[in-house]
């Protein structure tokens, strides 16, 4: 199953197109994209039973994909989950998962704009995972149980801010507006023949400059879950940024970071692909 936002209204992404998800169920579940997490069984149960035929089979424009959690109550990532990442940054490999947090007011659509505000803004392709129910002190193996679905995201950082010290801010550098693009859509784990084992692969201006697959994860979805919910329950609609790859424009030598005119384009197999174009602060 997968769900889109369009224009703030939850839709199916069916062979034949979106589906507006309120109109097809009479007012059961939707309009609103996040209300969905709340009731996410009930509405998993009813999708699994639609036949289809209900679609308008017509396109939408980039501008009318939303996020499809646009109001989480908590936002949760993860550092350093990848260990090529970790030696890229001169870094041991963590035995516990290093968490922060992107404030809700950076998550965005999955197209559009990206606004840098200094010529330090870094790229970090992310598997994102939305909690589909409560998760409190869950046992790794119950893991995937507890996760609505999987999309693309972006953890863009802007590495003076994140790095100032005598303490880092990572939540700062990384809550910029805009900085946590999500989407086209939500898929659901069952959807995938190993959801653990997706390619993920990010360009600037069509050169690949991160490519990886998720099984290197140091932490995957189901221990993170774990590792999180013995901490603090996971709400439904949560989302989880689970870290990136090796690549990132920190690391390089020279650095590099994002310019103006520059469009970023993520792609995950089996959830589709997001870009966004650069653009200078005003």
């Amino acid at each position: 199953m997968r769900i889109t936002n369009i224009e703030g209204r939850l839709n199916l992404l069916t062979d034949d197109g979106f589906a507006d998800v309120a109109g097809l169920s009479r007012g059961r579940f939707g309009p609103g994209v996040q209300d969905v997490y709340r009731v996410w069984e009930d509405f998993r149960d009813w999708a699994r039973s639609y036949e289809g035929g209900d679609a308008d089979g017509a396109t939408r424009p980039d501008a009318a994909i939303g996020s499809p959690a646009p109001r989480p109550r908590q936002v949760f990532a993860i550092g350093l989950n990848y260990r090529d990442h970790a030696r890229e940054a001169n870094l041991p490999v963590p035995e516990q998962p290093p968490v922060f947090t992107k404030f809700p007011t950076s998550l965005t659509g999955p197209f559009g704009k990206l606004v840098l505000p200094s010529e330090h803004v870094d790229w970090e392709i992310e598997l994102v995972a939305v909690v589909g129910r409560l998760a409190k002190r869950v046992p790794a193996e119950d893991g995937w149980a507890h996760i609505a679905g999987l999309s693309i995201g972006q953890d863009y950082s802007e590495r003076r801010v994140q790095l100032a010290g005598p303490a880092p801010q990572f939540s700062l550098g990384k809550s910029f507006p805009g900085f946590g693009p999500i989407g086209p859509w939500l898929v659901t784990p069952d959807e995938f023949a190993d959801p653990d084992d997706l390619e993920l692969e990010c360009a600037i201006d069509g050169e690949s400059v991160q490519k990886g697959r998720t099984s290197s994860m140091i932490f995957g979805v189901p221990e993170l879950v774990a590792r999180l919910s013995a901490v603090t329950p996971l709400l439904p609609g949560d989302v989880i940024f689970t870290g990136t790859p090796a690549g990132v424009g920190g690391a390089r030598r020279p650095r590099r970071f994002l310019k103006p005119g520059e469009s970023v384009r993520s792609a995950i197999e089996g959830l589709g692909w997001m870009s966004q174009t650069c653009v200078a602060a005003e």
